[in-house]
């Protein structure tokens, strides 16, 4: 019963944090972004699977879902098991058949990731132990953890008391045996093209320089191109700036973000 409260608790603490950020990020009216790719190329493209974060119900990332489709990808939701609650790399097993079944539905050799916050550290955990260099062609992972996070007592953030049990809490916590197992050696192994989006408001990921990676990523500091934009943790699934940021990750562009972007 205390589980399904703290699971209650912290789905409604996400879907109100996505309410008021999306208040928060609003803009006036902006030029255009850069031109996205071309439909017809996106379309040929490898599928992006959005992978969710802690608590994250797959309706949180519609926003971003639904950018990626009205660019042309063919665009998958992935909801991690028991709300990413449990240990990560179970979770990253069940991710690798997600990708598999994703591959055989659509065709494609490799797909895309783009990732958030504790979804990074399943995708990499993927990647990096579970032969994931094989089937990924690109990852983007958006404020997630990499090193992990003193704020990791998410609960305790909230007002909710300690980790409570949380297994994925607990692994995010800054020198967790998981983080380290995951940390050891090359960060950023296989031909993956590695992104790591992050922004200095970020609420749940301290220090803010964790959510980087080292060895080779193209880590991008929202703040270091937009100094004024105003970006929270569970913003980064809906800022407009943000996405231009992936968007042009996905295409293997130049980091050229839209500051004005809606």
């Amino acid at each position: 019963m205390l589980l399904r409260k703290t699971v209650l608790v912290l789905s409604l603490a996400t879907a109100a944090l996505l309410a008021s950020t999306a208040t928060a990020t609003a803009a006036p009216a902006a030029p255009a972004a850069p031109a996205a790719a071309p439909v017809a190329v996106a379309a040929a493209a490898a599928p992006v699977i959005v992978v969710g974060g802690l608590s994250g119900v797959a309706v949180a990332y519609e926003p971003i879902a639904a950018r990626l489709r009205g660019d042309g990808y063919r665009t998958f939701i992935y909801q991690l098991p028991g709300l990413g609650l449990g240990d990560i790399p179970t979770s990253a097993r069940a991710f690798a058949g997600y990708v598999n079944q994703v591959r055989a539905s659509t065709g494609a050799a490799t797909v895309d990731v783009v990732a958030h916050s504790e979804g990074g550290l399943v995708a990499r955990y993927y990647l990096k132990r579970l032969g994931g260099t094989a089937t990924v062609g690109r990852y983007v992972s958006l404020g997630s953890p990499q090193y992990g996070t003193y704020v990791a007592n998410i609960l305790a953030f909230l007002g909710l008391g300690s980790c409570a049990g949380i297994v994925a809490c607990q692994q995010m916590t800054i020198g967790s045996a998981f983080l380290a197992d995951l940390n050891a050696g090359d960060d950023t192994p296989g031909a993956v093209r590695y992104t790591t989006i992050r922004t200095l408001q970020d609420e749940l990921v301290r220090p803010t320089g964790n959510a980087a990676v080292n060895d080779g990523a193209t880590n991008v500091l929202i703040q270091a191109y937009c100094p004024l934009r105003v970006v929270g943790h569970l913003g980064l699934v809906l800022d407009g700036t943000a996405y231009t940021i992936v968007r042009g990750a996905l295409v293997d562009g130049p980091v050229r973000p839209n500051c004005l972007a809606l």
